[in-house]
């Protein structure tokens, strides 16, 4: 039979990335004890990697494919078929940002005032290129974690993720320019997208887990609805919304059903109610395939 060797990010990406592929229709269960989650699918073979390391893997061929961010792809320089946008993070579904950061009451205003001075951060390769296109000279130091507290004392300034900039505050730091925006990939190995049979199961799984990162934050709505008041119910939907609507048995009454962002419910269902509508039902949503 054949298989995919598929990499997923071990580490701050690894639960939100276990939940996607749940709602995406996959269920991977993780022995803590090892580092090769089972998964019901019998031509998926999975491995949990760094999201640090991913790319290497994947370029070498010791890995078909995995997820990983911009970050490390561009970090290890690697070669690889960059498949598909997945916008999801450790928080939030949307991207990160690598930024440079100083203490609150640090003089630097801008990169060119790092010159000669020290930066920490894990993204060595990227910092180092992108104090080189501003003109700066700057000894660029690796940091094995705690990159927050280093400022002044042990580097003037750090290269460091957020998503929120809520750690970077609390910590004292000042963010002075942003260096990177991140999101997640799915890459694959060069010769395996080349690879008929891989390409299409890869193409499958990014379907269905671009489908899953649709769906978060939505709810189906359906409802049914008198003719004659059918324009004010589709008034009283969100613009730019393009409901189902489908005759019933009885020729006086239609169905509505349409997908709204689940954070306005609240305040359409009482809408709805008030133009007449009847038997509303909200239903969650695992997937929506575009």
């Amino acid at each position: 039979m054949k298989t995919l060797k598929l990499g997923l990010p071990k580490g701050s990406l690894q639960e939100a990335t276990l939940e996607l592929f749940r709602r995406a229709g996959f269920e991977v269960a993780v022995n803590p004890r090892s580092y090769f989650p089972a998964i019901d699918d019998d031509e998926i073979e999975c491995m949990l990697i760094r999201a640090q390391e991913m790319a290497r893997y994947v370029e070498d061929g010791i890995l078909d494919g995995g997820l990983t961010g911009t970050d490390w792809i561009l970090e290890n320089e690697a070669n690889v078929e960059e498949v598909a946008d997945l916008i999801y993070a450790k928080q939030t579904f949307g991207k990160v940002r690598w930024v440079l950061a100083v203490q609150e009451k640090s003089p630097f205003q801008s990169v060119k005032d790092l010159e000669g001075k020290i930066v920490a951060t894990e993204l060595v390769g990227v910092a180092k290129r992108y104090l080189a296109e501003h003109g700066v000279k700057a000894k660029v130091e690796f940091s094995w974690g705690a990159t927050e507290v280093k400022p002044p004392v042990l580097a003037d300034a750090i290269v460091e993720v957020t998503e929120t900039g809520s750690s970077l505050r609390a910590n004292g730091l000042r963010i002075v320019e942003t260096v990177l925006e991140s999101n997640t990939k799915f890459i694959a190995n060069k010769a395996a997208w080349s690879d008929n049979w891989k390409r299409q199961k890869i193409q499958t799984l990014v379907m269905l887990l671009k489908g899953a990162i649709e769906a978060a934050g939505k709810v189906g709505l359906m409802l049914n609805v008198r003719r004659a008041d059918l324009d004010k119910v589709l008034e009283a939907l969100p613009a730019l919304k393009r409901p189902t609507v489908s005759n019933l048995s009885d020729p006086e009454w239609v169905a509505v059903n349409t997908v709204i962002d689940e954070k306005t419910v609240r305040e359409i269902i009482p809408r709805l109610k008030a133009a007449n509508a009847q038997g509303i039902v909200e239903y969650p949503l695992n997937k929506i395939v575009i």
